[in-house]
This record gives structure tokens, sequence and C-alpha cells, in this order.
């Protein structure tokens, strides 16, 4: 048996083997898991179209004539163009940052490396997808660069861990419901809150379980700076990277977003009278922050306390607080929900409680100020978890010019 196979050209032999391993990995974890035999099905027949490809190219038939310049290229562009594709889908992807809400943790212009394997890679819902491509094709606004014939549901791949309070994570956005899961746009935020955690924003001051969050470094809010009417230094301000704010009022008023330590280094300017943090007040109620109900008088400033659901646990429902939840049940959850005469039906069936299928996450920039995140939107289902932000391979400042655009000292630093 042995002798036959060693007999077989490269090619056959080495499909062999690739269907052994694929059928394996695909398979095998039928017998453990809760991913469909449909699934199992689909990845292994895109496996075995990706294997073939891959060596097709990389192998030469024996006896088999030299090939042309032009077959050479294309055979090496196949290969890169599948080599790249896995590695995206199931290792590490490339993002860049195009807003302000992680500033000064994470700055426009800065190129990430995201990890899938942190977290386990997600088995993508549409499969039949552009290469590189997102969610619309290049150098189009709205044509879509995928197929929805193959739609898969979630499942991951176990990963090297779990998401931890305070990770740099990366996800889909999850109120575009018109785009599956795996097209929808992707965000990045720092979690503050992780399954079963208790979550409560007191006078802008974070809190977990009743006691006080470990705050980023570089974390940012907005501040009214009182001058005593005279101007503050451009240059002074650059310097101490203040990049967000300015004058407000012609008798030195001024709005910033700062640091910890910009705040204080702005209070010992001598012609600075007073710097205090822009709060909203307590049980004002704000109708654009989650749940946008008025039995929940919160706002980006004094938030919850909520429980962030977790996967197997359960929770009370009534009509005070099926706002938390109703996105959950039918959006996320696929359930049909109605609220009749006070009672709760879910699949038309009353109900006093809910179990929840799946672990959510609650996310804030750290830009608290600048930042449109879990307090605007609510919770983010695991579905949508992308991967971990692991480090920075290059930074450009678009504001400046030839080489000074390049922040060099972020080049290849690491994002906690």
């Amino acid at each position: 048996m042995i002798e036959k196979f060693k007999a077989l050209n490269k090619r056959i032999r080495a499909m062999i083997i690739t269907t052994f391993f694929l059928a394996l990995i695909c398979f095998f974890p039928l017998a453990f898991s809760t991913m469909g035999t449909t699934t199992a099905v689909v990845l292994f027949f895109i496996g075995e179209t990706l294997g073939y490809l891959l060596i097709i190219t990389s192998f030469k038939t024996e006896g088999a004539k030299k090939k042309g310049a032009a077959r050479e290229w294309i055979d090496a562009i196949v290969f890169a163009v599948v080599a790249a594709t896995l590695i995206r889908m199931f290792f590490i992807e490339a993002f860049t940052i195009p807003t302000p809400s992680m500033e000064k943790s994470l700055l426009v212009g800065d190129f990430l490396f995201v990890s899938k394997v942190s977290y386990g890679p997600r088995i993508p819902n549409t499969p039949l997808s552009f290469p590189f491509a997102h969610h619309t094709l290049p150098l189009t606004e709205s044509t879509q660069s995928y197929l929805e014939w193959i739609n898969l549901p979630y499942f991951r791949i176990p990963g090297f861990g779990k998401i931890q309070n305070n990770d740099v994570v990366v996800f889909n956005y999850p109120m575009e419901d018109f785009r599956p899961v795996d097209k929808r746009e992707n965000y990045i935020k720092r979690c503050v809150g992780i399954p079963g955690d208790e979550l409560t924003v007191i006078n802008k001051t974070l809190h977990i379980n009743g006691e006080e969050a470990e705050m980023p470094a570089e974390m940012q809010y907005s501040y009214h700076v009182k001058t005593d009417g005279n101007t503050l230094n451009p240059r002074v301000l650059e310097k101490m990277d203040v990049t967000e704010g300015g004058l407000v009022s012609n008798q030195g008023d001024y709005r910033f977003s700062l640091t910890a330590e910009n705040m204080k280094k702005l209070n010992t300017f001598s012609n600075v009278q007073d710097v205090k943090p822009i709060c909203d007040s307590e049980n004002s109620y704000a109708s654009y922050i989650f749940p946008a109900d008025s039995n929940f008088k919160f706002n980006k400033d004094n938030f919850g306390p909520i429980t962030i659901p977790q996967k197997g646990k359960s929770v009370e429902l009534n009509v005070s607080n099926i706002a938390l939840y109703k996105r959950i049940i039918t959006v996320y959850e696929g359930n049909e929900l109605a609220v009749t005469e006070g009672k709760i039906l879910i699949n038309g069936i009353e109900q006093e409680s809910y179990t929840f299928n799946m672990d959510y996450y609650f996310m804030m920039g750290d830009n608290r100020d600048n930042s449109a995140d879990s307090r605007f939107w609510g919770f983010v289902p695991e579905d949508h978890i992308v991967g971990k932000a692991v480090f920075i391979w290059f930074s450009i400042d678009q504001a400046k010019s030839w080489f000074s655009k390049i922040r060099w000292r972020r080049l290849f630093s690491t994002i906690s």
C-alpha cells in the first residue's frame, strides 16, 4: 500500500493527504461541538478547492514541459491570493484607524494587525466573496463584494483565550442589519464589560462589579478650560499633542479632549484659571442613549447599572426592562417578540424569563466623549467579534507633510 502511494505523482499524493486532514478538521468537531453538518460539508468543499489551487500552483508534474512566463505569473498570483486569503481569514488581518474614537491610545492613521486566533477565528457567514474586499467591491461605493448563495451559521474555531476586560477588540458593527454579520462595518473599541459583569458609569467614571475600573493611561475626556482672556499658545498645545477642540468664546473659553496628564499640565499654565470636565448631570435622560427608553434615565456620563448578558444565564422579563433585551431576543438570537396587555410573548408563548444563547460584551472608546459605542447602541454579540488588536505596524499623520507624516515612534508598537 505504501509503495503504491509513493508511486503516485506529487500532486495526487498531496491531494490525498490534504483531503485526509481536511476531513479530520471539518468533521471531527461534529462529535463535540454545535457545528452543523452542512457547515462542515461546505468548509470541506471550500478547503478542498483552495487546497487543490495551492497544490497545482506548487508542484510540477513529472516530465511536464517548462511553463511559459505568463503561466508562471498566473500560478504565482493564484498561490499568493489563496495563501493571503487563508491567512487573513483564519490568522491575522490588517486594519486601519479611520476615526478618533480611540485617541490617544490609537490614532487616526494607525495601521494595525488584528489577531484572529486570540479569540478563535470565525467561519465566514458568506464564504463566496471577492478576495481582500469587505462589503463593497474596490472602486465602487455600493456594489456588494459577496454572494449570499451560501450563508453559514455562526461557528468559531477555539482560540488561545477569551476576551478580557480592557482588551482592544475589533468587531462588526451590530446595528447594520441589512448586511450579513461578517460583512458589517468593522469597529474597534475597548471591551470594558464581559459576560456577567455589572457595569455602571457614575459622573464619567466607569465601575465594574461595584469597583472603579482600571482606566487606560491615554484615555481622554472633554474639558472646559477657562483662561484669563489670553489665548493659549498653539505651538505648546501641538507639543502636548492636544489635537481635538479649540476656542469656544471670546472670553477665553476653550473645549479640549484631554488625557489626565494633559489636564494636569494645563492647570499649571499661568493664564489658565480653571479646567473642569464636561459632564451630563445625574438622572438626566438622553433619548439617544441605549436602551432609548424612559424607564432607564441614562446618559453617556451616568449610565447603568446594567448586567452584561451571559450565555446560559436567564433574566427575568417584564414591561419595565424589556427594552434592554428586545434587540438581543429578536435580531441577534432570531426570535419573535410581542408585548400584549403587559405580557411578554416570545414566539407566541408567554414568558417571564429569557435564557441567552450567546455571550455579549460592552465596548467603549478611549476618547470617551467622542465615541459612538455601546452606550449608544448596546451590547455586542459574540458572533460579531473579529479579533484582538495586537500591534501597530505603521502610522501616518495626514496633517503633516513629507517624511514628517510618519509617526516613527509608533511603528511596531504593541497595543494595550
